[in-house]
């Protein structure tokens, strides 16, 4: 069994279902504003955890897997103009508009969720706009409220996997494999195919050819 703590705004879903059936093990999974700590508590520790860079309290102590850059966001009225122009915007447009929140990136990720999560409900009033990492405004974003990208170049976030070096182990390594876009079949896995077999399924082994003496 792996257990995975996951941060707001990412859908692993797809992830876990390839190694549940890959493995045959069972994922028990770990939503959470901030992840990080899950890692360290006493009971039932996270083994991994899929996060959002930067974070200074990433170290020497932790591997780190970097996947992808999550695209710069801004949250506004459904019923403003920025809402009807379309999926992007550009942040000079929105010079004149009140900013309710300006997520930093590297800020502590409970707090600022929390803190965004109330902005918005400002937004939702029509008032002003919520500036954040896309993923995380279109995972809190209610009906009132539209999520849009914002162009040009900025600070960005990165989501990544994160776990200590001292659990570093098989089954973390291939739920890396599976996210990185590994094959269960590839040399990398840490067993063979033949003993990744899912419980109940049948499964046909081609015959090896072996050399001729």
């Amino acid at each position: 069994m792996l257990t995975i703590g996951f941060v707001t705004g990412t859908e692993p879903g797809k992830w876990f279902r390839r190694y549940e059936e890959f493995s045959g093990a069972r994922v028990t999974t770990l939503p959470a504003d901030d992840p990080f700590p899950l890692l360290a508590r006493e009971e039932e520790p996270a083994d991994i955890v899929l996060m959002r860079l930067p974070d200074a309290r990433v170290g020497d102590a932790h591997h780190v897997v970097r996947l992808y850059e999550e695209a710069r966001g801004v949250a506004v009225p459904k019923d403003s103009v920025y809402a009807e122009v379309g999926e992007k915007v550009d942040p000079a447009d929105l010079a004149g508009e009140h900013t309710n929140f300006h997520y930093q990136p590297g800020a502590e990720p409970a707090g600022a969720t929390d803190e965004l999560r109330g902005a918005l409900q400002v937004v939702a009033a029509n008032v002003g706009v919520a500036m954040a990492p896309l993923p995380l405004l279109k995972a809190l974003s209610k009906k009132q409220v539209v999520p849009l990208q914002l162009r040009g170049d900025g600070e960005a976030t990165e989501i990544a996997l994160v776990w200590f070096k001292e659990r570093d182990g098989d089954d973390v390594q291939d739920f890396v494999g599976i996210v990185k876009g590994r094959s269960p079949r590839s040399s990398r896995s840490s067993k063979a195919p033949a003993q990744r077999q899912h419980p109940g399924r049948k499964q046909t082994l081609k015959p090896r050819n072996r050399k001729r003496r």
